[in-house]
């Protein structure tokens, strides 16, 4: 977890998906289940260095996982941490609704109580 996040793995998730280039990194290691950054290099526009460093990010956002194999490293995808999110996100826009509703009410029951006074 990066200190700018503190212990809040939405913050550190939301910070590194915000990046393209790491997103492309996320969605072709999901795609291959596990690799190595010279692997993830060579299907993307960056340099490995670069593909190094975007990885430690999600690394620390817990979006990935990393583990050595004799000389290399190699990562694969942990869905954990971005399903929680997608879960907090879930939550969030519920609670939104449920507000949009409410407001939704409200409005049609003062539009009916002026219609009924118009009548009178």
């Amino acid at each position: 977890m990066t200190p700018e996040h503190g212990s809040d793995p939405v913050a550190a998730v939301l910070a590194a998906l915000a990046e393209p280039t790491r997103r492309h990194v996320l969605d072709a290691l999901a795609a291959r289940g596990t690799a190595t950054a010279t692997e993830l290099a060579d299907g993307l526009p960056v340099t490995r260095q670069a593909i190094v460093k975007h990885l430690a990010v999600l690394d620390r956002a817990g979006l990935v996982t990393a583990h050595r194999a004799g000389r290399e490293v190699r990562y694969r995808p942990a869905p954990d941490t971005l399903t929680a999110t997608a879960r907090w996100m879930a939550d969030l826009a519920d609670a939104w609704d449920r507000r949009l509703l409410a407001i939704k009410h409200l409005a049609e029951g003062a539009t009916a109580a002026e219609g009924a006074r118009a009548a009178e």
